[in-house]
């Protein structure tokens, strides 16, 4: 938790605050010597004692000294053990400096000396004072550490917490690693992420080249038979959960029943390194296939319907009746003056569709175990794999930012009215 800074407080720190009496009334519902203490509030000053780290230190080593219930001593002295180790400069980072590296040393020697000074509740006089001692002469060498000036105060206030340490790490591009495996969030992400941004982009193109055309044709020939079963069908699909069209499409197109055409699971083969670049885009395109189709449908049939609905306000407006009397084709009145201002709204769910796309992903990469960063999530919020998941989620945000962006560029391409001067 402290190599984390999960045992920091959100916003603000005041923990330097911490006195003797509350450290002491912590230890003793840990301890619950009359047996009186809800086990609910034994958990929660567990947990108090092991987050406020250093900051108990002087009021556990008031406990040591002034105290004589013997089992209250015992225990803060086996406290102190823990609560006065300090955290190493640079644990996982393979680019530590050498100055980073001494300091670790010096750090986990003093670590491992003070780890061993603690005694049990029934050991003897002479094993307490000895052990007390030692805490007393450290105590004294490192004072320093515990003289809270009005800055330091001021800078423990607001820079010792968990939103400021999370957003200074972030600053630097530093995800932190990941709680399973200690290697670097960013690293994993970025080894994830051109599975899923293959899929997700693959999918919008598919969307828009498919449902703009689709709601052109269904709006010019609105109310007609074919509009109405095309209608009738972009709903089905629409309402169809993907996890059920990608097992059906496994089991029509992966199984032999009836036809064996694309591969069960994965992104490529296994033989990719003997692959020219040509068959190997060939060998993932055949992989991928499906996916794309399961993540597209539903997009496809909602797109083509606002696509229809944009195109029929715009043809009822009086431009394009002008348009039609000055006897231009129709073709040209659709496509040049009508299509283009209809495609506002498309344009416009652009913004939602990217980050979409990356949260859908998370049951199309499960069903047709593909290792991008939808199944990653999905598997570090299993194991609460903390760092992995505001990883994700960070760079799902900035996809929704992206796609604003597009979607305001693209305005101007299609509405001859909007510019960017």
């Amino acid at each position: 938790k402290e190599q984390f800074n999960l045992d920091k407080p959100i916003l603000i720190n005041t923990r330097y605050t911490l006195g003797q009496a509350e450290v002491e009334q912590t230890l003793t519902d840990i301890i619950n010597a009359k047996g009186d203490v809800e086990p609910s509030r034994q958990i929660q000053a567990q947990e108090d004692i092991e987050n406020w780290g250093i900051y108990a230190v002087p009021g556990l080593m008031g406990v040591l000294r002034t105290t004589s219930d013997a089992q209250l001593q015992a225990y803060a002295s086996q406290r102190l053990a823990l609560n006065s180790r300090r955290p190493l400069k640079n644990l996982y980072s393979s680019r530590s400096t050498p100055t980073e590296r001494e300091a670790d040393k010096q750090i986990t020697a003093e670590n491992n000396r003070i780890k061993e000074w603690k005694f049990a509740a029934d050991a003897s006089q002479d094993v307490r004072r000895d052990i007390v001692t030692k805490w007393e002469n450290w105590f004294a060498e490192n004072q320093e550490r515990w003289d809270y000036t009005g800055a330091k105060k001021l800078a423990i206030t607001l820079t010792d917490t968990r939103f400021f340490k999370y957003w200074t790490n972030l600053l630097r591009l530093d995800f932190g690693v990941s709680h399973v495996d200690k290697r670097p969030v960013l690293g994993k992400v970025f080894s994830k992420l051109k599975y899923s941004i293959s899929l997700s982009f693959s999918a919008v193109i598919l969307i828009y080249l498919v449902s703009v055309p689709l709601g052109i044709w269904s709006a010019v020939r609105q109310n007609s038979v074919a509009d109405r079963i095309v209608t009738v069908v972009l709903f089905m699909l629409y309402s169809l959960p993907s996890f059920f069209v990608g097992v059906v499409l496994l089991n029509f197109f992966t199984r032999g029943d009836p036809f064996t055409v694309f591969p069960t699971s994965g992104f490529e083969s296994l033989d990719v390194s003997n692959m020219t670049t040509v068959e190997y885009v060939m060998d993932v395109l055949w992989h991928i296939v499906l996916p794309i189709i399961c993540l597209s449908y539903a997009g496809l049939a909602a797109l083509s319907r606002y696509a229809r609905t944009g195109l029929l306000d715009v043809i009822r407006s009086d431009y394009i009746r002008t348009a039609r009397a000055k006897g231009l084709p129709e073709s040209i009145v659709i496509i040049k003056h009508a299509a283009r201002n209809g495609m506002i709204p498309i344009l416009t769910l652009l913004a939602t569709l990217l980050p979409t796309l990356i949260g859908g992903s998370v049951v199309v990469e499960f069903i047709f175990g593909i290792p991008g960063m939808g199944l990653y999530v999905l598997e570090s919020i299993f194991v609460r794999d903390y760092n992995a998941i505001m990883a994700v989620l960070l760079l799902s945000s900035s996809l929704t930012l992206v796609g604003m962006l597009l979607s305001d560029l693209s305005y101007a391409l299609v509405d001859p009215r909007i510019t960017f001067d």
